[in-house]
């Protein structure tokens, strides 16, 4: 029999399901309901780490890199030079695919592509408060997708710890909100984009395909890269560039790039492994935490100065990004007691 992967007949949420009796000859992959706390936590640690580091670095280092496309491909890029240099050394092996599955990874790069343009657009439509007042809503709409596409249920309690987790984002980054009715309509469909690319992340790697983080991120950063830099050349960044650098870049801006590709590459399977352990949901609920700590970060390194409702608003955040936690390491535990 073959040993490549085929897709099966039904969408089962393979996530959510932990084998009663794993056959040795067939081994299942680990997924968020199989790996304990202190490995989701660990996984976490380090995603938050790389992150910070990533923002702190684009902050102080490489500072107003106005080619979001090229700094696009850019990152993709490093993670395909990452990743070839890690198969080159065996860290990991190609799983032969069929021409039908490498058409997913092909439309999950497209969705990866989009999802930024989308993310960009709108945000020249409307103000940074209103899109991350949106973007806050990204863990409703993950649990909608599971719930109703996948059959998964949640304590209530699940619900109810996303009210604080949303509504204190909202009042963390409250100010100016504008928006015209296009980007409203885009800011939305950028938060259903965004959702959709993490929980797909995730099936890529759990579901039928149960691909490596490593794999995953090898197969679908070269099609992200050449399609960003598409993008570059169509918007005319590329032009802006060289325009800029008529010279070509220097060696200072040549290091520093390089330093940002390494880092993305860092944050970029980081971010892959973590959704595998921790879950889509969980991924889309850090994102939130995230927007807590970055303004965090910017009052303790940068002197930004926030208001009375944003500092409320982050001790709201964190408090349901803390009771989803404990919510959820509770279901896990009574999964775990049956």
């Amino acid at each position: 029999m073959s040993s490549s992967p085929t897709f099966k007949d039904k969408d089962e949420d393979l996530e959510a399901q932990v084998p009663l009796n794993p056959q040795p000859a067939s081994p299942t992959v680990r997924t968020e309901q199989e790996v304990s706390g202190t490995t989701k936590l660990l996984y976490l640690a380090v995603y938050f780490l790389c992150n910070i580091s990533l923002t702190i670095y684009n902050k102080l280092i490489l500072g107003k890199f106005s080619y979001p496309w090229l700094l696009t491909a850019l990152h993709a890029g490093s993670a395909s030079i990452g990743c070839y240099i890690l198969l080159l050394q065996g860290r990991f092996t190609l799983t032969k695919l069929s021409l039908q599955q490498n058409v997913v990874l092909f439309l999950f790069s497209i969705l990866f592509t989009v999802n930024i343009a989308t993310s960009n657009v709108s945000l020249a439509m409307v103000s940074i408060p209103f899109h991350q007042i949106m973007r806050s809503t990204c863990p409703f709409f993950a649990v909608l997708i599971y719930r109703f596409r996948y059959g998964r249920s949640y304590p209530r309690d699940t619900y109810l710890a996303l009210i604080p987790l949303i509504l204190g984002v909202g009042l963390a980054t409250y100010g100016d909100y504008y928006f015209t009715a296009a980007g409203f309509i885009l800011t939305f469909l950028g938060v259903i984009l965004a959702v959709v690319k993490t929980v797909a992340t995730n099936r890529i790697m759990t579901g039928a395909l149960a691909l490596s983080p490593l794999e995953t991120l090898l197969r679908m950063s070269p099609l992200a890269c050449a399609q960003a830099l598409v993008c570059a050349i169509a918007s005319g960044e590329l032009a802006g560039f060289r325009e800029q650098n008529p010279e070509g870049p220097s060696g200072a801006l040549i290091l520093t790039l390089a330093g940002n590709g390494l880092l993305a590459f860092c944050l970029n399977y980081s971010s892959f492994s973590t959704n595998k352990v921790a879950g889509a949901v969980t991924m889309t609920v850090c994102g939130n935490i995230k927007q807590c700590l970055t303004i965090l970060l910017g009052i303790v390194l940068f002197g930004v100065q926030v208001g009375f409702l944003n500092g409320v608003g982050m001790v709201i955040a964190l408090a349901g990004a803390a009771w989803y936690s404990a919510v959820e390491l509770r279901s896990k535990t009574q999964k775990g007691g049956r």
